[in-house]
């Protein structure tokens, strides 16, 4: 888990025999119908039984931020605001880079985006000016598996490498859900979690604060922390081997999607 600034340090599923019978029509469509209705039933109830469908597009398209952004709920200034976004990233000084999941032109031709939004809740997304942003693209999308213990990287919807993970543990589960990476972190060798971290815009959802930081999830090494690839015993991070890290790094930037499901 990304601890605070000052730290330093890491924490982080009988048969029997039928008489033929005739089956009227008015019969046959009230059965379609109370099947659909239990279908749909079904479908709602899966994200509150911890399902995350697992959607690879070719290309994320992603704002750059050159300012801050005051994110509001709906495309205007006059709606809620929903949080000050920083035009770069508390450790490395990265500029801020998030994904975009729509856009809006208002009646006076002002330029909206529909943002994801780190933090809590999880998921979260929001309305910023298009104005001081720069307009980009990734090919990139992570997807961690956190039954199978396994982090598949895919390039333009194909994977492309399969990693073995270290997830959370019952008691701190890494949270499931549709996140980004905020930050590409370099750690020095004697650190908890090196040599790299991918800060990402997931937060625990046991951890209202931990080590000084706000809980927030991250994939790193193993290095000075341990715990045996494929197992569950983080405190919500996912680990992975210093090998994976440093082949992750050098493709996979800010803004890049990342689906945890289980």
């Amino acid at each position: 888990m990304l601890p605070g600034k000052k730290t330093g340090s890491w924490q982080g599923r009988a048969a029997q025999r039928l008489r033929p019978c005739r089956i009227h029509r008015p019969a046959v469509l009230t059965l379609l119908v109370l099947l659909a209705v239990a279908f749909m039933a079904t479908v709602r109830a899966t994200p509150a039984a911890g399902l995350t469908i697992v959607i690879v597009k070719p290309s994320q398209e992603l704002a750059v931020l050159f300012r801050p952004h005051e994110a509001f709920s709906r495309p205007s200034k006059h709606s809620a605001a929903l949080y000050s976004v920083p035009a770069r990233q508390p450790i490395t000084a990265e500029r801020t880079v998030l994904p975009v999941v729509g856009h809006k032109t208002s009646a006076r031709g002002l330029r909206w985006l529909h943002v994801k939004l780190p933090g809590r809740p999880n998921g979260r997304t929001g309305w910023i000016r298009k104005r001081a942003t720069v307009a980009a693209t990734t090919r990139w999308h992570i997807v961690i598996d956190t039954s199978r213990r396994q982090a598949t990287v895919y390039k333009r919807a194909r994977p492309v490498r399969i990693f073995s993970v270290v997830v959370g543990k019952p008691s701190t589960p890494t949270p499931l859900g549709r996140f980004f990476v905020e930050e590409s972190i370099k750690l020095r060798a004697g650190a908890v979690g090196a040599p790299y971290a991918l800060a990402l815009s997931a937060r625990s959802t046991v951890f209202q604060e931990f080590e000084g930081g706000p809980g927030q999830i991250a994939m790193h090494g193993v290095a000075n922390v341990g715990g045996k690839l494929g197992s569950a015993v983080s405190h919500g991070c996912i680990r992975l081997s210093g090998g994976a890290m440093s082949w992750l790094v050098t493709r996979i930037g800010p803004g890049t999607p990342v689906t945890i499901t289980g």
